[in-house]
């Protein structure tokens, strides 16, 4: 379907650094936007990102953050603020919306989504990506439907991960990936000339939402698997972290070498040379850490640190 002569219109569900550009593309390209819905942010959260009701308020958008924006009142009155809609986006809108979304627009709902589909549907993507050692991902833009991330494809573009990118590197290259996705599929949207491609559904793999908690280093882990957990979890994000005497060591970027390192003990340890700090695996690979500290702790914790802290120069973990 396409839309012609008259103003293009679209209610806008976003969150985010990807939510702020691309509404920024939408306002670019002249599409009226009656409603921004977007969240509160989380007083518990790092908030360390752009804000969307920021862009709104510059634009003169009206604004809200509805605790349940699938409400029946809130599609009501959205409804009556907007008039004729032609598209809803969602741009890392952390909520499902409901089929009264769906089927709201005249042209078509539409997701922007943080990984290459079908792989890594659900939460988390580009964690999840770095996480599995991945060394390429990219963005989605698909049709919305009542089951997460499964639309048609509209398009996609790639970004490679290099081997000691953080998830916040890599979700840096995403947030630029949607604008470019957004900005050359917008056209052919509009105009109904943008192609739609079914999902593979034998090729899908989900993944669900990360705690804090989840970012503790398993006591079996090799090199590989604790780089990337290390990288894909680094700041800002909650880290990924090692138990020592009770006390939480956050392990903030790790390097992986060929040095073989002598350390006594076994099991997952920290040993301190003086001269560097090192995670030791299970297997007997090593890492040097680079950045760690203990949760807490406004400083840093290096060689000589650890061992004034700890009386020792080999720790093995808490089991």
């Amino acid at each position: 379907m396409s839309v012609t002569g008259r103003a293009v219109s679209a209610i806008v569900f976003a969150y985010h650094d990807v939510g702020v550009r691309c509404l920024r593309v939408l306002l670019d390209a002249g599409v009226r936007v009656p409603l921004v819905v977007t969240h509160r942010d989380d007083p518990g959260e790092n908030v360390w990102f752009g804000s969307v009701e920021d862009v709104a308020t510059e634009r003169g958008l009206p604004c809200a953050a509805p605790d349940d924006p699938n409400a029946t009142a809130f599609v009501a009155s959205a409804r009556e603020l907007s008039g004729p809609i032609d598209f809803v986006f969602s741009f890392y809108y952390r909520r499902m919306l409901a089929a009264a979304w769906l089927t709201l627009p005249t042209a078509g709902a539409f997701n922007l989504h943080g990984s290459l589909l079908p792989k890594y549907r659900g939460r988390s993507p580009v964690n999840w990506a770095v996480i599995h050692g991945e060394r390429e991902t990219g963005v989605t833009l698909h049709v919305m439907d009542e089951k997460p991330d499964r639309g048609a494809i509209v398009d996609q573009f790639a970004v490679p991960i290099l081997g000691d990118d953080t998830g916040r590197d890599v979700f840096g290259k995403i947030v630029v990936a949607a604008e470019i996705v957004l900005a050359r599929s917008l056209p052919k949207l509009i105009d109904g000339t943008a192609q739609f491609v079914p999902q593979n559904s034998a090729d899908a793999s989900y993944f669900g939402g990360r705690r804090p908690e989840d970012g503790r280093i398993p006591p079996d882990a090799g090199v590989h698997q604790i780089h990337n957990l290390v990288r894909a979890l680094a700041p800002p994000y909650p880290g990924a972290f090692v138990m020592v005497g009770g006390r939480r060591i956050l392990i903030d970027r790790t390097l992986h070498t060929a040095d073989r390192v002598e350390a006594p003990g076994q099991g997952l340890r920290l040993y301190s040379d003086r001269a560097a700090l090192w995670l030791l695996a299970a297997n007997g690979g090593a890492l040097r850490i680079l950045a760690a500290r203990v949760e807490g702790d406004a400083a840093p914790i290096d060689a000589n640190g650890f061992e004034r802290r700890f009386s020792s120069c080999c720790i093995r973990t808490d089991p």
